[in-house]
């Protein structure tokens, strides 16, 4: 039985502030108040800018042992550069701090834009580039440039890393591309967009990594029982012999940590702690 994390697209929200996050719980306290709740969250700063090596030891000082953070790549990387000219823009972003998360570091996602048409060359060679391992990301972080100051480019230990690409574009919708996928071990996003974007349900990884966006209205609907009910027998039969990695991204009316918090319910609660709801009040600090 592989594990299942469920957690948040980004915890910075003022509209959680009196709805999830409780009175008491300071603007510099929320993450450590999720973490208690969720078994993982997606970090979002690092797809808009490189972020500091302190902030990410700061994020791993504040959550449980076991917790897990995703990192969202740069879109630099993806939106700007569209995977091009890739080695120094991975060492810039090997190099901002997410090796300082240690043990606590979960997927890397790289999600694409909407206008981004499947080129299965240019993805070949960008995978070809991704480290492996947290000793390769550091040796690949050495090479940083001055944007990055200062670097961080070491590891406590060796450990596999994974990733997870999101597509955007329906000429992705072919057997070619899952394959491609499946050959350099990446996993497929299956995102839950309205229809909007492809919604692909194939594992291509030794993980399974789904993002829900909202499924009538993007960023903004809640999952219903029954659907919430589905999500969970879905994630049932992936996690059978894979990892399962779910994040909420229908932020946008405070919709994301009920869902979470009703899909873990669901799936039996938060890895390595009791399940605690919002309405449990803060956590003591």
């Amino acid at each position: 039985m592989g594990e299942i994390r469920i957690g948040t697209s980004g915890w910075v929200y003022p509209p959680w502030r009196g709805t999830f996050y409780p009175a008491g719980v300071t603007h510099k306290n929320e993450l450590a108040y999720l973490s208690q709740r969720l078994g993982s969250v997606e970090i979002n700063g690092s797809f808009y800018a490189l972020q500091r090596p302190s902030s990410y030891q700061k994020w791993a000082s504040q959550t449980p042992e076991d917790f897990v953070f995703a990192v969202k790549g740069s879109r630099f990387i993806t939106h700007m550069k569209r995977l091009r000219d890739g080695d120094a823009l991975l060492a810039n972003f090997l190099a901002s701090g997410l090796l300082a998360l240690g043990p606590k570091l979960g997927p890397i996602l790289w999600q694409l834009p909407p206008n981004f048409v499947f080129d299965p060359v240019l993805l070949a060679e960008f995978f070809g580039h991704l480290p492996r391992t947290t000793t390769r990301a550091a040796e690949i972080a050495t090479q940083h440039d001055h944007r990055v100051d200062p670097g961080f480019t070491t590891t406590d230990a060796e450990r596999p890393m994974r990733y997870a690409l999101e597509i955007r574009h329906p000429s992705f919708i072919t057997p070619q591309f899952t394959e491609l996928l499946a050959t350099h071990d990446i996993a497929l996003v299956v995102a839950d967009a309205a229809g909007k974007y492809p919604l692909i349900e194939e594992a291509t990884s030794n993980f399974v990594y789904i993002r829900l966006h909202g499924h009538d209205e993007l960023y903004v609907s809640g999952y219903t029982d029954d659907g919430l009910d589905m999500w969970a027998a879905k994630i049932r039969s992936w996690a059978a012999d894979r990892d399962v990695f779910v994040y909420f991204d229908n932020d946008a009316k405070v919709m994301a940590p009920r869902d979470a918090l009703a899909l873990q319910a669901r799936l039996g609660g938060c890895p390595g702690r009791t399940h605690r709801g919002a309405e449990d009040g803060p956590t003591p600090m």
